[in-house]
């Protein structure tokens, strides 16, 4: 099996972003500072030195990881995937999160699923410590199946220009270090859900080989990094940052990397949790289509200069954080998997 097989074409979400990068870049005002493609947009309110504030947004949503609670019955925790998620994906550039608001669509509106989603979302904001600040309820009638929902999220944060993380200082030799996912996080549930529920045929109260029963395995909450990541930022010993998601390493790991450098990350480097080897195994799915798809145990990943490693995971360690170091920035592009 493969992602693709399994309805989502990572090749065409790049060429889409390709496509709309200059149609997006005709909007530019001055204020823009980042191009499409980024985690987070940046926007600056006003030049007034390196103390000037600039906003990053984002806007992202759960994915097919909604077929899964609408099979459980849950829908407490997806609130919180999707806050997390987002914050997670301003936070590369080391932005703290002001505000969100959220989108909830359904065919016929049930009250006890939208507030007990909304729980969710407040639990997740409160968590990281922004504002629920407003949100949208459509009602739409004939546009959803019976029972589903789709849900997105909208996020502003903000960081002093001096302390925009931006990848910009990153160099040949830089360590890249790894930090755990708690699980499949918000991605690849298209083709894990084909794999657990039409290839083994289990259901959501069936135990997934040894790692667990189904529901609680594929609905664990995605990982909000800002706890463990603001020590960091706060000495400024970090150049770049990124949040593996869709497209795992070999995509999201070059979005924050300079021109003319790759990286080579050393898939020995951790250890896979036994979830992504029972997908794998069970899918027939190769290693390399693995982990174009997954996070493969990897949620986020720092990029520092050899000289403050010893610092970082140091202070990573402090946090309880079970960091690693996974590779190297090189003269290259992409990314290589190789020891």
């Amino acid at each position: 099996m493969d992602y693709r097989s399994s309805g989502v074409d990572i090749e065409a979400g790049a060429e889409v972003v390709r496509r709309i990068r200059e149609i997006a870049a005709a909007t530019r005002t001055p204020g823009v500072l980042a191009d499409v493609g980024a985690f987070g947009g940046v926007f600056a309110l006003q030049d007034a030195g390196p103390d000037t504030p600039l906003l990053v947004a984002s806007a992202d949503g759960v994915g097919t990881k909604l077929k899964v609670a609408f099979l459980a019955g849950r829908h407490g925790t997806i609130g919180e995937d999707l806050v997390n998620h987002c914050v997670n994906d301003v936070l590369v550039q080391g932005a703290r999160p002001l505000f969100f608001l959220d989108y909830l669509a359904t065919g016929r509106l049930a009250p006890d699923v939208a507030v007990e989603i909304v729980g969710g979302l407040a639990r997740g904001c409160s968590a990281n410590g922004c504002a629920l600040l407003g949100g949208e309820t459509a009602e739409m009638p004939g546009f959803y199946a019976e029972g589903e929902y789709d849900l997105a999220g909208f996020i502003v944060g903000a960081v002093a220009r001096s302390r925009l993380v931006d990848g910009r200082t990153i160099g040949p030799g830089d360590v890249v270090i790894g930090l755990p996912s708690s699980g499949l996080h918000t991605n690849g549930y298209s083709l894990a859900r084909r794999i657990v529920f039409d290839g083994l045929g289990l259901g959501v109260g069936d135990e997934l080989a040894g790692v667990g029963r189904v529901g609680d395995v594929l609905l664990r909450p995605h990982r909000s990094y800002l706890h463990v990541m603001a020590p960091l930022l706060d000495v400024e010993v970090v150049k770049g940052m990124a949040h593996i998601t869709g497209g795992g390493l070999p995509e999201n790991l070059p979005r924050t990397l300079p021109e003319g450098l790759g990286a080579r990350i050393d898939p020995h480097a951790w250890d896979v949790p036994p979830l992504f080897r029972v997908l794998q195994e069970a899918g027939g799915v190769s290693t390399d289509e693995m982990f174009r798809t997954f996070n493969m145990g990897i949620g986020f990943v720092v990029i520092c200069g050899p000289d403050r490693q010893v610092e970082v995971m140091g202070r990573l360690a402090s946090s309880g954080e079970a960091a690693r170091v996974i590779g190297r920035i090189e003269p290259s592009r992409g990314v290589v998997l190789a020891s």
